[in-house]
């Protein structure tokens, strides 16, 4: 028995002898991982930032990008849009002046073919004032001014060309004479036929003789 205590007593001075170092030891040990946990390291962290900056950038770009393209379509169209409306603008001038020339000069060879009766009127009418018959000059006068009213508003009017300045945009000469007198010089002195104007337009040169 009392060999059995003493083993025991040796026991409990040993576990008392050895036991603070193994808790030391454990606890020692038990820390190291602790103190060997290393934090992120900065470099680590720069590089993350580094990336989402990039990503920013990369899409920033790519948005700016489509921006740009949409632009350049945008711009392209305009482009397009202005020209058509442009060129129907054009067409739609063009069509109305064409029309209105065709309704300007559509009745132009029909008062070409009346104008010489024009002229035989007014030869009826001189030679009527020769014979001294009033009453048919009267009926005869009120005819002609209806039919001259009529094509006057149709757009004829009679060129000017008696004492005027001979103009070869409107008058035609048929013969030149020595002028009466100085300031007589390039003027017309006689109308042989008159000329007439449709809107502006000479449908017939006056014939005429010019002082020289």
């Amino acid at each position: 028995m009392k060999e059995n205590e003493n083993v025991n007593n040796q026991d409990d001075v040993l576990k008392d002898t050895v036991n603070p170092d193994l808790e030391n030891n454990q606890e020692t040990v038990e820390e190291q991982p602790k103190q060997d946990e290393k934090p992120e390291s900065k470099t680590e962290s720069h590089d993350t930032g580094s990336d989402k900056k990039s990503k920013r950038f990369k899409i920033r770009h790519a948005q700016e990008k489509a921006l740009e393209e949409e632009k350049a379509k945008f711009a392209e169209l305009n482009d397009k849009y202005l020209r058509l409306f442009s060129e129907f603008d054009n067409f739609r001038k063009r069509t109305a002046k064409e029309k209105l020339d065709l309704t300007v000069t559509a009745s132009e060879n029909v008062i070409k073919d009346i104008l010489p009766v024009l002229d035989d009127f007014e030869r009826a009418l001189q030679n009527m004032e020769k014979n001294g018959n009033e009453s048919d000059i009267q009926g005869v006068t009120l005819i002609y001014n209806k039919l001259k009213d009529t094509l006057k508003k149709k757009g004829l009017e009679e060129i000017e060309a008696m004492n005027a300045e001979f103009n070869t945009d409107e008058h035609e000469a048929l013969t030149m004479i020595p002028a009466p007198e100085e300031d007589k010089k390039g003027k017309v002195l006689d109308v042989i036929q008159k000329g007439y104007k449709l809107n502006g337009k000479v449908i017939r040169f006056a014939r005429v003789v010019v002082g020289n």
